[in-house]
């Protein structure tokens, strides 16, 4: 599989030159496709959330567990005083950056679940819910960010699957269709439950009409 080197940066890459393509081609701002360039770059990293140790996952929970602060911050200004504020912003980062952290590698399996396009879903529609719900964006851009960080996931996925291919050798790795996989059919289980809190989301997801929009202008980007 490719390294974390590797991985980030090309979803860099990727998420730059889609970033400046869209700013240059459409109506998004300066920081709506920065925005959008960050996403990409860290999907191209979140399947690697399920390795124990790995660059990739102490800086997925370093992010995850300041963006918890930043959203925590967001919905509690206004019912707690700046102290209290302070030690739950503290507490949201050490529960999600070591105990969320700490669980979750107990309980992952490296080229597991996490390593499928349905977790690609699932994170692309609870990036989506998130960007429409907390940070109150609007229905077309909360659709370009779930699409930007599932864009990034499945850069990923297929990154892992061309270095499962040994071109010098003519043959395929026994890495190979571990990644870039519909779910995970070892444990049928665990992909029924993501499926579940997938489908779970769409009460709370924006409008669907501008997801038709958002894909048609990223296809004629990529065109």
């Amino acid at each position: 599989m490719a390294d974390f080197r590797t991985h980030l940066g090309v979803a860099v890459a990727g998420g730059a030159l889609l970033g400046l393509g869209g700013w240059q081609a459409t109506q998004l701002s300066a920081s709506d496709a920065a925005s959008l360039a960050v996403l990409i770059a860290f999907g191209g990293i979140l399947p690697d959330i399920d390795a124990d140790n790995s660059h990739a996952i102490r800086l997925i929970f370093t992010l995850l567990a300041v963006l918890s602060v930043v959203v925590g911050a967001l919905l509690l200004q206004e019912w707690l005083s700046p102290g209290a504020l302070i030690v739950a912003c503290g507490g949201l980062y050490i529960g999600v950056r070591y105990g969320l952290s700490a669980v979750f590698k107990h309980f992952s399996v490296h080229r597991g679940i996490w390593h499928s396009l349905l977790a690609a879903l699932l994170c692309g529609l609870a990036t989506t819910v998130a960007s429409y719900q907390w940070l109150s964006q609007g229905a077309w851009m909360a659709w370009a960010h779930g699409a930007g960080l599932a864009l990034g996931f499945g850069i990923h996925l297929l990154l892992d699957e061309l270095y499962s291919v040994d071109l010098t050798g003519a043959r395929l790795k026994r890495s190979f269709g571990t990644a870039l996989k519909p779910f995970d059919w070892r444990e049928p289980g665990n992909s029924l439950m993501m499926l579940m809190a997938a489908a779970s989301l769409a009460p709370w997801l924006p409008p669907w009409g501008p997801l038709r929009e958002v894909l048609r202008q990223g296809a004629s980007l990529w065109r």
